[in-house]
């Protein structure tokens, strides 16, 4: 019951981190956002840690290295091309391609990890994901049917493959041992910052791409972002993948844009039926996870 908790309050903080994230895409590269977000919750977590005095146990060398290339994976690249996902198909389209994400979370466990999930949890997945399909798929008015970028169909493809990827990695080091949550999201996020300086670096002088972020409007919005959307979920998922099945983690933590909702409703936006009749859909199939 805690992991999927977890995930599902990770879920609502994503929500929330995203309609910032979105307003902030416009002004930053989706590299320099990442970078930017990471370090901040890097910084976070690393405080956190001296302040608790939590204990390192469980972290071998071979722990270390999955989880830092976990953060490459899932953070690093992953967080990267959903953001560029955002950019050439809206948050609607990419976030309907997440939700590839929990299937292939799932088979991927099933095949390296010998997860099995029960008939139960596998209805559940199918039903929370269908009511976030049909949320997210309702046409916005004044967009144009029919038209596909296909490079941001590539970048949300590859965005949920990272996020499955990197859940699956952390699993292995979180199940059944000691590893502690948060020194597997300090790890995951370190391996994704040091990717992410390396590509900026490739690209050509970073102090130069990181120069939008001088604005303190601007840094505050990375900053609260940051603190939501990277800090605390990503800390949260991790608790999610140490006491949830994979495929079960990942789908509630996909459950963001049924919690953007009532923040949407709460900003004046009219939410329809068809968006209602969704998400009641998708609290079935969660009540099926939490209960099951």
């Amino acid at each position: 019951m805690g992991g999927e908790l977890a995930a599902l309050t990770a879920a609502f903080l994503w929500a929330v981190a995203t309609v910032v994230f979105g307003r902030l895409g416009k002004a930053l590269s989706p590299l320099v956002l990442n970078l930017a977000k990471g370090a901040i919750a890097l910084v976070l977590l690393a405080l956190t840690l001296a302040l608790l005095g939590q204990s390192a146990a469980g972290l071998d060398r071979q722990a270390v290295s999955i989880l830092a290339l976990s953060g490459v994976i899932g953070i690093g690249l992953g967080d990267t091309a959903y953001f560029a996902a955002i950019n050439h198909l809206g948050p609607r389209r990419a976030l309907l391609l997440e939700t590839l994400a929990p299937p292939l979370a799932a088979l991927l466990a099933l095949v390296f990890l010998q997860e099995t999930l029960s008939g139960g949890a596998w209805l559940g997945i199918g039903l929370t994901l269908a009511g976030v399909v049909w949320v997210i798929a309702e046409r916005v008015p004044g967009a144009t049917p029919g038209q596909a970028d296909h490079r941001g169909l590539l970048y949300g493809v590859l965005a949920a493959l990272g996020q499955a990827t990197g859940a699956v990695m952390s699993r292995a080091v979180l199940a059944d041992t000691e590893v502690d949550p948060m020194w597997s999201s300090l790890l995951r996020l370190g391996g994704g910052f040091i990717i992410i300086v390396g590509i900026l670096r490739w690209q050509g002088p970073v102090a130069g791409q990181l120069s939008p972020l001088r604005s303190p409007k601007l840094l505050a919005g990375v900053a609260l972002a940051a603190g939501l959307g990277t800090y605390l979920a990503i800390y949260l998922q991790q608790i999610a993948l140490k006491y949830a099945a994979t495929g079960v983690a990942q789908a509630l933590t996909s459950t963001s844009p049924l919690f953007v909702l009532p923040l949407a409703a709460a900003l004046g936006d009219r939410v329809s039926l068809r968006a209602v009749v969704g998400a009641m859909v998708a609290l079935a199939g969660i009540g099926i996870l939490v209960n099951g």
